[in-house]
């Protein structure tokens, strides 16, 4: 199996997978998971939400039936993370998350990030969780199918997964009024064409990059209606944390040095965005 090396070939080739081998994972990777759940770096605030891998024989024992919903079929594994409940912890967690997700793929290893399609509770009952904690996602781990179920195929299609929005709509110069085009930043094209390809809850993308002189603002544009779903948990924050990390990883590999600062530039916004961070 080709696995890729580069972050950029890495993203590129991460995709959600919903259907799983059964077979066991071996002891080699086993540990190298165990490795990546402890290792993830801090967010861009600094929260450190931590991560557990579950195999369904452990629920088995305790009578608990890890539901997805029909989402997820053949998969043994899965890493479930939990975080405090605070707008800097969500955004956190979709960095962290995202960052072990990327290495996986990197081992040749299936995910797909589960915001809403999973049952909490039962996880939840397999986890030290305190009262201030809560499980924001979960992703199963392990070898994905070959081929695509129907199901899959349906799934990908209601969702828009092979779709993105052009770089109009998520990258501005100055304001947002004036899109932002790949000519204008050079190397950084990269850097945000890897944003671009970042997963997000129902295929959203509320990312939102302003680029006002060399620094880069990020801005949530929510989607109306949205949160009533999932009200204990801002998805779209996570949304932002992984397209946040997607940006700080290639921009790393690309030598493009710079940090997280919050840098609010207070300028005009349109309706339903807020300012989140900014890379400096």
């Amino acid at each position: 199996m080709d696995r890729p090396n580069s972050i950029i070939e890495i993203i590129i080739k991460r995709s959600s997978r919903r259907n799983y081998r059964t077979e066991q994972l071996n002891r080699n990777i086993l540990k190298q998971i165990s490795n990546l759940l402890t290792s993830p770096p801090a967010g861009p605030f600094g929260g450190k939400s931590t991560f557990q891998l579950l195999h369904k024989s452990i629920a088995i024992d305790q009578k608990i039936k890890l539901g997805t919903y029909g989402f997820i079929s053949g998969a043994q594994y899965f890493i479930v993370g939990k975080t405090v409940s605070s707008p800097e912890a969500f955004v956190d967690f979709g960095y962290r998350l995202e960052w072990i997700i990327l290495q996986l793929t990197a081992l040749g290893l299936g995910s797909c990030w589960l915001g809403g399609s999973f049952k909490r509770s039962e996880f939840a009952k397999l986890l030290d969780l305190k009262e201030s904690e809560i499980i924001p996602a979960v992703t199963p781990v392990g070898y994905a199918t070959d081929k695509r179920s129907v199901r899959d195929k349906l799934i990908r299609l209601g969702a828009g997964s092979k779709n993105r929005k052009f770089w109009s709509e998520l990258f501005f110069d100055n304001n947002f009024e004036h899109p932002l085009t790949s000519n204008d930043i050079g190397e950084f094209a990269t850097v945000l064409e890897m944003v671009r390809l970042a997963p997000s809850a129902s295929n959203k993308q509320p990312w939102r990059i302003v680029k006002i002189g060399s620094i880069y603002h990020f801005f949530l544009q929510r989607t109306p209606g949205y949160g009533k779903i999932f009200p204990e948990i801002d998805l779209q924050k996570v949304d932002l944390g992984i397209a946040m990390c997607h940006f700080e990883m290639t921009a790393k590999e690309m030598d493009l040095r710079g940090h997280w600062k919050y840098l609010d530039p207070n300028i005009s916004l349109p309706e339903n965005s807020e300012y989140i961070h900014s890379w400096v």
